[in-house]
C-alpha cells in the first residue's frame, strides 16, 4: 500500500472517530420514548388515580415510584439545586405536605421530560405537547409552530445530551404547586428556509442552551402529571433559542 494513501487513512479514521465523540451519543430522537408516550395518553384518557392510590407518585417519565419513607433532609442530600438554603427549605417544606414528593424522582423525570418537549416543538408535533404543556404555554407553543410553518421555515433540534436539570424553587399557589427548574442541555440546532438554506444554527455545532421552566400540578386533582407552565432564558447564550419565552 503507497505509503500516502495509508497515511489518508489513518486520517479519515482519526477524523471519524473525533466526530463521533464531540457530537456525541443522542438523548433525543434516536431514544424510543413511545412507550412513555403511551403511558401519558392512557392516563390522560383514564385520570382515575383513586384514594388508595395516594400512596403512590408518577414521575415526569410516566413510571410509577413508590413513596419514600425517608426524611424531607435526607431527601434532598446531593440534590441538585439553585438558590442554597432557600430552595432546600421549599422543597423539605413540600416534601412534608406531600410526602409522596421524591425530588430526585422528579429531576430524573423532567430530564426525560425536556428532550420529548423541545424535540416535539421542532417536530410541530401538537399531539405530544398537548400532553405535557399548559394551556397557555400550548398556545404560545402552537403559535409559534403555525408562525414558522407560515414562512415556510423548518427547524431542526437535537438534545445530545441534559448535562444539567437543577430545581430553582418550589412555590405552593392555593391548590397549585409550581416547580422551577433550569436545565443545561447541549443541542444541535437548525433552522431552514423554504428553498432548505440554513439561517440560523449549525448541524455539526453543538451548543449548550440554559433554559428556565416551571412546571405545575394541581395538588388536589386526581391527575398526577406535571404540566410546563412556563418557559424561559436568563442568560445571553450564543445561538439564540427557538423554544418560545411564555413568561
Amino acid at each position: 500500500m503507497p505509503i500516502d494513501l495509508f497515511i489518508y487513512i489513518v486520517i479519515a479514521v482519526v477524523l471519524v472517530v473525533w466526530l463521533r465523540n464531540t457530537i456525541g451519543s443522542k438523548h433525543g430522537s434516536e431514544i424510543d420514548r413511545s412507550d412513555i408516550i403511551e403511558q401519558l395518553k392512557e392516563r390522560q384518557r383514564q385520570n382515575q388515580a383513586s384514594s388508595s392510590d395516594t400512596g403512590r407518585v408518577i414521575d415526569l417519565n410516566g413510571l410509577p415510584v413508590e413513596t419514600s419513607t425517608t426524611s424531607p433532609k435526607t431527601s434532598i442530600e446531593g440534590l441538585s439545586i439553585e438558590g442554597g438554603a432557600d430552595t432546600a427549605r421549599e422543597i423539605m417544606d413540600f416534601i412534608q405536605f406531600d410526602p409522596t414528593f421524591e425530588p430526585k424522582d422528579f429531576i430524573n423525570g423532567a430530564k426525560e421530560a425536556f428532550p420529548m418537549i423541545v424535540e416535539a416543538f421542532a417536530k410541530g408535533d401538537l399531539q405530544t405537547l398537548k400532553m405535557l404543556l399548559s394551556s397557555g404555554v400550548y398556545t404560545t407553543f402552537e403559535q409559534a409552530i403555525e408562525d414558522r410553518q407560515h414562512k415556510g421555515e423548518t427547524l431542526a433540534t437535537d438534545v445530545h445530551a441534559v448535562r444539567e436539570c437543577k430545581i430553582m424553587g418550589i412555590k405552593k399557589i392555593d391548590r397549585m404547586a409550581y416547580i422551577k427548574l433550569r436545565f443545561l442541555a447541549e443541542e444541535t440546532i437548525v433552522i431552514r428556509d423554504q428553498t432548505g438554506t440554513i439561517i440560523h444554527g449549525n448541524p455539526d455545532k453543538l451548543i449548550t442552551m440554559n433554559d428556565v421552566w416551571t412546571f405545575g400540578r394541581d395538588v388536589r386533582s386526581k391527575d398526577p402529571t406535571w404540566y410546563l407552565y412556563e418557559t424561559s432564558d436568563d442568560v445571553p447564550e450564543e445561538l439564540k433559542n427557538p423554544i418560545p419565552d411564555s413568561k
